[in-house]
């Protein structure tokens, strides 16, 4: 199975974001049916990794302040507890202490971009926490440990984001502005390393110009080491939807590419 990053961006990209929610669905016809997903998300970390066991995973509005549309939104998907124990069981293999919760719902780093990949709901789905304080390399190393999930048809979908400086969000841009130049650059700059297959750049990146700028704080990065340690050197395709709010790249990773041009 391929192996997908997302920049979920802010809640509202379901209703704002039309080019976003078309390149995440470009995707999914990108990818073949996978028997489970196991997503990462930038919202939820734990002093170790932990997986959610729940059998019916509820939908988490973890934001406030948005259109009362999202609030009505629901991700009925089936949990995945078997998908979590076998998590377990690789992570374990690599002297990877983690723990489980009974009952861990989908935050909207996960059912935002799977509400518009498979909007259906009917594949099974557990979330995997980031690691609290761990580092860069540190999450490259558990992506590492989840690579043989792949041969077992599990999708892997880490959602972060590219750039996550709220300093640099416009929240009243209108539809058509151009990107901050500086996000644009850094934006940019991963992209080039990333499919490069430049692992090392991508993990240093806090030393690329703008980059520490990007992330103030590192845990909408992480995912995308996680989705680059599972990704095991395939050969990447980046998907360049439109900027949010001006500041938010909403650039997607698909390893391996796949023939289809990307968006």
């Amino acid at each position: 199975m391929p192996v997908v990053f997302v920049s979920h961006g802010a809640p509202d990209a379901l209703i704002k974001a039309p080019d976003t929610v078309a390149c995440w669905s470009a995707i999914r016809q990108q990818v073949p049916p996978p028997s489970a997903i196991l997503v990462v998300s930038a919202h939820w970390e734990a002093a170790r990794p932990t997986l959610s066991l729940s059998a019916a995973p509820t939908t988490v509005h973890d934001f406030a302040g948005f259109d009362p549309r999202l609030y009505q939104l629901r991700y009925p998907a089936p949990g995945a507890p078997a998908l979590a124990g076998r998590v377990l069981a690789q992570l374990a293999k690599a002297g990877i202490t983690a723990d489980t919760d009974p009952e861990r719902g989908l935050d909207h780093g996960a059912w935002v971009p799977l509400l518009a990949m498979y909007p259906e709901a009917d594949i099974p789905v557990t979330q995997l926490s980031l690691i609290h304080g761990g580092s860069v390399a540190t999450h490259y190393a558990l992506g590492q440990a989840l690579a043989p999930l792949r041969d077992e048809g599990v999708l892997i979908v880490a959602s972060g984001a590219i750039t996550h400086n709220f300093a640099w969000l416009d929240f009243h841009a209108s539809a058509g502005q151009p990107p901050l130049a500086v996000a644009q650059q850094f934006c940019d700059w991963l992209g080039e390393r990333i499919l490069a297959g430049d692992a090392a750049a991508v993990l240093g990146y806090r030393d690329a110009p703008y980059g520490a700028d990007a992330h103030p704080s590192e845990e909408h990065f992480h995912p995308l080491a996680v989705a680059l340690g599972a990704s095991g050197g395939d050969r990447a395709a980046r998907f360049r939807p439109e900027f949010t709010y001006r500041g938010l790249s909403m650039d997607a990773y698909l390893w391996p590419s796949a023939d289809a041009a990307p968006t």
